[in-house]
């Protein structure tokens, strides 16, 4: 992975998620997606959202 990938706008991640961006605007405004904001921007590390992504398709217990 390239360094300029290591962070992603929410429009890069919208297309990585295949998710529309007004729903990750709502989660990352909610705190349930891990997200900086940066001015009045949105800015994702694609790592956190990989390891978010893991610990939510794990079974609750």
């Amino acid at each position: 992975m390239a360094k300029s990938d290591a962070v992603m706008t929410i429009e890069e991640l919208s297309k990585y998620l295949k998710i529309s961006r007004s729903t990750l605007y709502k989660l990352a405004q909610e705190g349930k997606l891990p997200a900086q904001k940066v001015g009045r921007h949105w800015r994702f590390h694609r790592e956190a959202v990989d390891e978010w992504l893991k610990h939510k398709a794990e079974p609750n217990r």
